[in-house]
């Protein structure tokens, strides 16, 4: 874990000066969200844990990378807890780096996260935004037996384009396999993914990975337009037009998903799909009574 201040390039306020004196990452920052200023102001943000190296290189992402970052910070769960408690947030996201070099992916750790957070706060809505973890069972049962509200896993692009957009350890069917665990292992979890369009994707291309992902069980499904964070990323190869992701949303709904956030500005943690995701909650919570 890097216990360096976090580079904060919003406007700086009491929040952000909070998150640099805990030592703690906010992706929202780290990848160079353009939501940011939107969540924190709602009591939302995204906190981005086991270090802020990843082990895999994808084209389009922001993420400095390595072979072998610095171990999981056993503290980083109650920092995390005393962050977002001091905060008073709501609904907190939790993402990660994917840890390839880790014997079960990091996902032992992010749920330690889960369980921290929850202890302390029984109310707070948990998402978790995880890597694939090469769709091992045992390290998807670690997030699975922790209970966190939402569970997703972007697929990031279609199919054609995945082995020139991701990592090469990365895999359109990995992801597909990972989310099929998650909704065939716990009935309860709402899943989630998230696509970026832009990279030269066709229109029938996307729909295919709508059918794909809800073939799966994915509920949520959030596109955006892919805006390159910087020179060594892959460039954009086309800015899409509002119309089309009209249409994309329309026919994610079509396709059977529950709640679906398209827009040019829409990223996998963004909190248009948040009151979906409170009122589903509370239906189930009641049905429980």
């Amino acid at each position: 874990m890097l216990m360096g201040k976090v580079r904060i390039r919003y406007a700086r306020n009491e929040n952000t000066e909070r998150i640099e004196g805990m030592g703690l990452h906010s992706v929202c920052q780290s990848a160079h969200c353009p939501n940011r200023s939107e969540c924190w102001s709602s009591g939302t943000a995204t906190f981005m844990v086991l270090g802020e190296q990843c082990t895999r290189a994808c084209r389009f992402c922001a993420i400095n990378t390595a072979a072998k970052p610095p171990a999981p910070d056993p503290d980083e769960p109650r920092r995390l807890a005393d962050a977002v408690f001091s905060l008073g947030l709501r609904y907190c996201v939790i993402t990660a780096v994917t840890r390839d070099d880790l014997d079960d992916g990091g996902s032992g750790h992010i749920a330690d996260c889960i369980r921290t957070l929850r202890a302390k706060m029984p109310d707070l809505i948990i998402e978790v935004l995880v890597p694939d973890f090469k769709a091992d069972k045992r390290a998807i049962m670690n997030i699975i037996d922790a209970k966190p509200d939402v569970v997703s896993h972007n697929i990031e692009t279609v199919e054609r384009l995945t082995p020139q957009i991701r990592d090469r350890r990365a895999g359109y069917r990995q992801s597909l396999d990972a989310l099929r665990l998650y909704r065939e292992l716990s009935k309860n979890i709402i899943t989630k993914s998230g696509l970026m369009v832009g990279f030269g994707e066709s229109d029938s291309e996307v729909e295919k990975t709508m059918v794909d992902l809800r073939a799966v069980g994915v509920d949520i499904l959030t596109i955006g337009q892919y805006l390159q964070p910087s020179a060594r990323n892959v460039p954009v190869k086309e800015y899409v037009k509002d119309s089309r992701f009209r249409s994309y949303e329309d026919k994610a709904y079509r396709s059977g998903f529950r709640y679906v956030a398209s827009g040019p500005l829409v990223r996998s943690s963004y909190r248009a799909a948040e009151p979906f995701i409170k009122g589903t909650l509370s239906k189930a919570k009641q049905n429980l009574i």
